[in-house]
């Protein structure tokens, strides 16, 4: 980071020239096989192809087609999901999430190994179908690449912070939640796998929910949020990926 921004300095303030490369956006893709690319624009042109939640914690690109119940698991303020790497200024970056993923407050889906090379440029985003107990909720979404030898490391993640006015529950108290994430740049290497956790906090990245409502920074009471997340047909959960050429 610093040798860029010398170098952008000594090219515009100073005039020395072969510094900079020609085109406007320089992109480090992440991941086994990946490298510097050169683009003409942000984001680079892409497919974006959802990939959906499924029963018994799966990930794949076709929806559910058959009914199932819901995953379910409880968030407890006092007890708040950890932020493992990521964005974090002192505790960021890639990281083996395994731990975390073995908490019960954290819902992981996982697609079969890839047999071909998937590149992802882009931003990236889920929406997802859920339900709960309360309506001041958090719902966190993150990407890893898990390899052969089972190490699970994040690519990219979001969370969305919910209150009585941006939740409008429909008939049977499920309501859909969209979640941005942050823009990823990876390559899935052959063998390896995708995976989509859910869960409702990456505490102290982000501040714990009380589920109450009270200021963060204030507020001396918590609640308990019981959260369900459906993936049947009428009522799906995808992430959606900018699948990249190359």
């Amino acid at each position: 980071m610093t040798d860029a921004t010398l170098d952008w300095f000594d090219t515009y303030l100073r005039g020395e020239r072969g510094l900079l490369s020609p085109s406007p956006v320089s992109v480090h893709i992440q991941g086994e096989g990946g490298g510097w690319r050169e683009l003409d624009d942000w984001p680079p042109s892409a497919d974006p192809v959802r990939w959906y939640l499924h029963e018994g914690g799966r990930l794949g690109t076709m929806p559910p087609a058959n009914p199932a119940p819901p995953d379910r698991y409880r968030y407890d303020p006092t007890d708040p999901t950890p932020s493992f790497g990521g964005i974090g200024m002192l505790s960021g970056g890639p990281t083996d999430n395994r731990s975390l993923e073995a908490r019960p407050d954290v819902l992981v889906y996982t697609s079969e190994p890839l047999s071909e090379p998937l590149v992802v440029i882009g931003p990236v985003g889920a929406e997802l179908c859920v339900s709960s107990s309360i309506d001041h909720c958090d719902f966190f979404v993150r990407l890893c690449d898990v390899h052969p030898d089972g190490r699970s490391i994040n690519v990219c993640d979001g969370l969305r912070r919910l209150g009585p006015g941006s939740i409008r529950r429909g008939g049977d108290a499920s309501f859909t939640v969209s979640v941005p994430m942050w823009p990823a740049g990876h390559r899935f290497a052959p063998g390896h796998r995708l995976r989509v956790q859910v869960s409702s906090g990456a505490h102290p990245v982000y501040a714990r929910n009380l589920g109450t409502g009270e200021p963060l920074s204030s507020g001396t009471s918590t609640r308990v949020a019981d959260h369900a997340v459906y993936h049947e047909p009428g009522r799906l959960s995808s992430l959606t990926l900018p699948h990249a050429s190359g």
